[in-house]
């Protein structure tokens, strides 16, 4: 799940707006529901968002939908590699200005 939405991976995502016709049809690496994705760009290796922007219906602009996302894979890069030196997440804290704390611990 990122930001609420069921994620697939390598799908077929087909690009549709209010209007509908003729959108192409586009692999995505990452689908986020049906009309918003994320595909790897093999010059730069990095994801680019895949979307019709012109009928974006998200509940939230692009640019903040672009942030969360953001946020939310540093979130989950941070608790991996945490996880992987040994320490064990103790708590989550999500505060009010939208930042996130996270507790570790680790014995030795």
């Amino acid at each position: 799940m990122i930001l609420q939405y069921n994620v697939t991976e390598d799908q077929e995502l087909k690009v549709t707006g209010a209007h509908g016709i003729n959108h192409e049809t586009v692999e995505a690496d990452i689908a986020i529901g049906t009309d918003v994705g994320f595909r790897m760009n093999p010059m730069t290796g990095e994801y680019e968002l895949v979307a019709d922007l012109e009928t974006w219906n998200q509940p939230i602009t692009v640019e903040r939908f672009m942030d969360k996302v953001t946020q939310q894979y540093a979130i989950q890069t941070v608790k991996k590699s945490t996880v992987k030196e040994g320490f064990t997440i103790e708590n989550e804290i999500k505060n009010v200005d939208g930042s996130v704390e996270l507790v570790v611990t680790r014995w030795t």
